[in-house]
């Protein structure tokens, strides 16, 4: 079929980004997008649903496939997690596995492909966090690389980067569109993602909350969209109401995550009603609310609606959110 809405040269490549969490898959995936799209915290594990970013090179379309970091865990929420990171590599032309170069690198490896146990389509080596590392140019990673094939079979070559620095990221850049293949692009809109912005206002929020509050909490917060809708007349600049609830699992996190006189919620509102400004391009009145909900990550009703469907090996809890 002529396809007449579309350049005779486009290009198109799917990659999926994996790896354990906190290897840098989040900051890799903005660099190369130019962008804060995908949520970026000093903690583990902040990134929770499967989800498309994409960009454009001349006719290249190159559609990145962001995914939480795969890890051992027995927990309903986990597992979800878990298979939303497998479900990244269906349809993929390249997987790009990122291992962190500042700790042991072939434990890594064995961990990720025990916790898959599937295999993997074509495959690069991504060393991250070159910056952290005292002259990462001089380590034996030919050497190391050899011995991830002996795992890895479909590992096709590897390279050394650092988000921080923009180290060989051009060259990664690159070699990415020259795997394209010739064919349609699948986002004609402008789009940079396959999610909407109430999905990333949900994320903008999260992020905050994991910034901001200590220890464990930020892991037994939740976000959930109650309303999103713009309030402008025709003719006026842009102007989004958003409602939220934060969610959490006990009683006395709450007042945690209100603080003194309401300080903590004033705080993390008032910082991702920044970014979601920028990413609306208006104006944006946002209305948080705390809600304690026990155990809600193992809540059936509210991991459908934060987006993490049930895993090949999920548990049936139904309970009221």
């Amino acid at each position: 079929m002529l396809l007449t809405d579309q350049h005779p040269h486009n290009k198109s490549v799917m990659v999926s980004v994996l790896g354990a969490p906190n290897v840098g898959k989040s900051s890799m995936i903005n660099y190369l997008m130019g962008m804060d799209l995908s949520v970026v915290t000093h903690k583990p594990q902040t990134t929770r649903n499967r989800f498309h970013c994409v960009f454009t090179v001349d006719h290249t379309e190159v559609v990145l496939v962001d995914t939480p970091g795969i890890h051992r865990s027995n927990i309903e929420f986990n597992k979800r997690l878990n298979d939303q990171a497998i479900e990244g590599t269906e349809g993929a032309d390249l997987n790009l596995l990122l291992l962190d170069l500042s700790r042991e690198v072939l434990p890594q490896v064995q961990n990720f492909l025990d916790l898959v146990e599937k295999k993997l389509g074509p495959t690069w080596i991504l060393f991250t966090k070159a910056d952290r590392v005292e002259n990462a140019e001089e380590l034996p990673l030919a050497e190391i690389f050899e011995k991830i094939k002996e795992k890895v079979v479909s590992a096709e070559k590897f390279y050394v980067i650092s988000s921080k620095e923009g180290t060989n990221m051009h060259i990664l850049t690159g070699d990415i569109c020259d795997r394209a293949q010739p064919g349609p692009h699948m986002y004609l809109d402008g789009s940079v993602s396959n999610k909407n912005e109430r999905f990333f206002a949900s994320e903008y929020i999260r992020e905050q909350a994991f910034q901001l509050l200590k220890d464990e909490i930020p892991y037994e917060v939740a976000v959930l969209i109650d309303e999103f809708k713009d309030i402008a007349d025709k003719g006026e600049d842009r102007k989004s109401h958003i409602s939220a609830s934060i969610l959490v699992n006990r009683p006395s996190q709450r007042g945690i995550v209100v603080g003194s006189g309401g300080a903590m919620i004033k705080e993390i509102g008032t910082r991702s009603r920044l970014k979601i400004e920028a990413m609306t391009g208006g104006q944006v009145h946002l209305n948080l609310h705390v809600k304690v909900s026990p155990k809600w990550f193992k809540n059936n009703y509210v991991l459908e609606e934060i987006g993490l469907p049930r895993a090949h090996n999920s548990t049936r809890v139904w309970r009221q959110r």
